[in-house]
């Protein structure tokens, strides 16, 4: 249902986990899940309106993982 904000909240998740990247260039690496955290705020401000209650609980927490799962389910 929600397909970009899917891809979008593994792309964080991603990013997270590249501790290669993050070693490397940390700066870069900060700026990167700034960016697609503001991508995330975007999607949600726009679509919130079509989250049930337990996903906008979830995002309104950055509790991306438990989203994410939320939208798999």
């Amino acid at each position: 249902m929600h397909a970009e904000l899917q891809a979008l909240l593994n792309k964080r998740l991603s990013m997270i986990a590249d501790h290669a990247f993050r070693d490397r260039d940390p700066d870069t690496h900060l700026e990167a899940l700034k960016s697609i955290s503001q991508e995330i705020d975007a999607y949600v401000e726009t679509h919130h309106s079509g989250f049930d209650a337990k996903l906008r609980h979830y995002l309104s927490n950055s509790s991306y993982q438990k989203a994410l799962d939320h939208l798999s389910d």
